[in-house]
């Protein structure tokens, strides 16, 4: 397999996991950004928590999709996610979901 037939390749798999993430985030209620994943969900419970004078963020997530182009099986039933790194959490609007129209 050649350097562009391997990039080909990892460019339909993007394609094609952006087309599944266009399919199904009318499904869920909230976006979840952390440092190493991008998730959609339905339930959403985060917690500050330190330890030894550090602070860290416990994310648990309940009916989520998991933009992840390697994995198989991308809905979770449930999901925790423990991070030194920020958390983004937005609650989607209906009007969030709304796919621009083609030019």
């Amino acid at each position: 397999m050649s350097a562009e037939d391997l990039e080909n390749y990892e460019t339909e798999l993007e394609l094609a996991l952006y087309r599944e993430y266009r399919d199904v985030v009318g499904l869920f209620n909230y976006v979840v950004e952390t440092e190493r994943r991008f998730y959609l969900a339905n339930s959403v419970d985060l917690q500050v928590r330190s330890a030894g004078g550090e602070v860290f963020f416990e994310l648990t997530l309940a009916d989520a999709w998991v933009w992840d182009v390697y994995r198989s099986a991308r809905f979770i039933k449930q999901v925790r996610v423990v991070t030194f790194k920020d958390v983004n959490v937005e609650e989607l609007s209906p009007a969030d979901l709304q796919m621009p129209d083609a030019p």
